[in-house]
């Protein structure tokens, strides 16, 4: 297990939750960095964008424990505000809600929080060029935002956060089990979040140890989860 050890040191560890931590790589490095520049952004604005499952909520929460940041909800944007609720504030998943938000009420937020220098951080899957707005202002005033493109983890990430996840269940896994899962299985944190938490239920309630048995049969039932749930 040596070499599983030495990828958990290969990660530096942010601090997200108080029980919790951010494991830092190629994927995320770039938006991790804009968090801890927090707050000399050159714009009120920046965007995370990636697929899901890829690390833009917990990084928004490590941006809520740096800054003491306000959550912002669909309902707050039904009405025009010509106050800002917080300096710095945080709005997730942005191009899957607007059509639920008023966009004029966006664009009097993005003034506010430049004029009074406050600060916005919003999630999405895709970056902002690509969101279907029709106020064009507000268009120009997100083209102005700080993006960062967040990717999906590579093996290494995976076998770092697994290998934790599991140690934090006091599980032992080997290098031949993280292998054999990372070829298998969605590469996404809410995939591995689920994986373990599983192998760590049947293993738990069966009384079995972790093996690549174990891990096989878990995978399988993932798998036809996520079929039952697409048909």
């Amino acid at each position: 297990m040596s070499n599983s050890n030495q990828l958990i040191f290969d990660f530096e560890c942010h601090p997200a939750l108080s029980r919790d931590s951010f494991l830092i790589a190629e994927n995320n490095l770039n938006a991790v960095q804009w968090i801890d520049k927090w707050p000399d952004w050159p714009s009120p604005v920046l965007c995370l964008f990636g697929p899901s499952g890829c690390g833009k909520t917990h990084l928004a929460q490590v941006f809520k424990a740096r800054s003491n940041a306000l959550k912002l909800e669909n309902k707050w944007f039904e009405r025009e505000h010509y106050a800002i609720p917080a300096m710095a504030l945080i709005y997730e998943d942005v191009d899957l809600n607007l059509n639920k938000v008023s966009e004029v009420s966006m664009f009097h937020l993005y003034n506010n929080l430049k004029e009074k220098g406050g600060h916005l951080l919003l999630t999405a899957k895709t970056p902002p060029s690509k969101w279907a707005l029709n106020l064009k202002d507000l268009k120009s005033r997100l083209n102005t935002a700080i993006i960062s493109e967040i990717g999906l983890p590579d093996d290494q990430l995976m076998a770092a956060v697994l290998f934790k996840m599991f140690s934090d269940r006091q599980i032992f896994v080997t290098e031949k089990m993280l292998k054999f899962a990372i070829n298998r299985m969605e590469r996404s944190f809410s995939s591995m979040r689920k994986f373990v938490d599983m192998v760590d239920n049947v293993s738990m309630s069966e009384k079995r140890k972790a093996s690549v048995f174990l891990i096989k049969s878990v995978i399988e039932t993932m798998e036809i989860e996520t079929l039952n749930n697409l048909s």
